[in-house]
């Protein structure tokens, strides 16, 4: 692998501990409109794809638009739950006072909006890490599992995509890592999901701490 001169982290998930949190809102959501899922079911479906995605996909399970309560309902119970809930990821800190330590730049470059993100990086305390440094899919055209986003981060830091290591936890971000043409590292503590970011084509790690082993 080429030197790093850029670490890029997705946010949810690998930052905050929000997916967990926002795939059990929505399965309660969806199952009270009739879409029988649960949280484990939309983590594995949802897990790094852009919003507008998911909600193309949830549509679709009901049958046509939703109704007009359901995105505001959804949207309040989300945000509730981020202000009692959201921690940051277990070992992420250690992780990000390493880069720090050693002068490796890092960024953020996640499928959420801009405004989600001011929202979980500020709640957990690691906005001031990154600021001046964070992406979004709204920034591009197409968000993960396309290579845009990565490729726009690389030129807008200046970096080349080579030199640029990825840390991921979902199959759509290290899939898009890869085509992008850069290095990723896979976060997952569960033992099938760290077998499909293999497969994917990502070296794993099943604690964040750990990954100061790289650098």
């Amino acid at each position: 692998m080429l030197a790093t001169q850029l670490v890029i982290f997705d946010c949810d998930g690998v930052l905050v501990d929000s997916e967990t949190i926002v795939c059990r809102i929505l399965a309660e959501e969806m199952n009270k409109l009739g879409m029988q899922t649960t949280a484990e079911e939309l983590d594995e479906e949802f897990s790094g794809r852009p919003a507008q995605d998911c909600l193309l996909e949830i549509e679709t399970r009901y049958g046509g638009p939703l109704p007009d309560h359901y995105f505001g309902n959804t949207e309040r119970r989300i945000r509730e739950a981020f202000q009692r809930e959201l921690q940051p990821v277990a070992g992420i800190e250690q992780l990000l006072g390493h880069l720090q330590e050693i002068n490796l730049p890092s960024c953020v470059a996640s499928s959420g909006s801009h405004e989600k993100m001011r929202l979980t990086l500020n709640k957990t305390g690691l906005f001031e890490y990154f600021d001046g440094r964070i992406f979004s899919a709204d920034d591009v055209e197409r968000g993960k599992p396309w290579p845009d986003l990565f490729l726009h981060v690389a030129s807008t830091l200046g970096v080349e995509p080579p030199h640029c290591l990825v840390i991921e936890d979902s199959i759509a971000g290290v899939r898009a890592a890869v085509a992008a043409g850069m290095p990723v590292i896979g976060y997952s503590n569960q033992p099938r999901r760290a077998a499909q970011l293999r497969e994917a084509g990502a070296r794993t790690i099943g604690d964040l701490a750990a990954a100061v082993d790289f650098f």
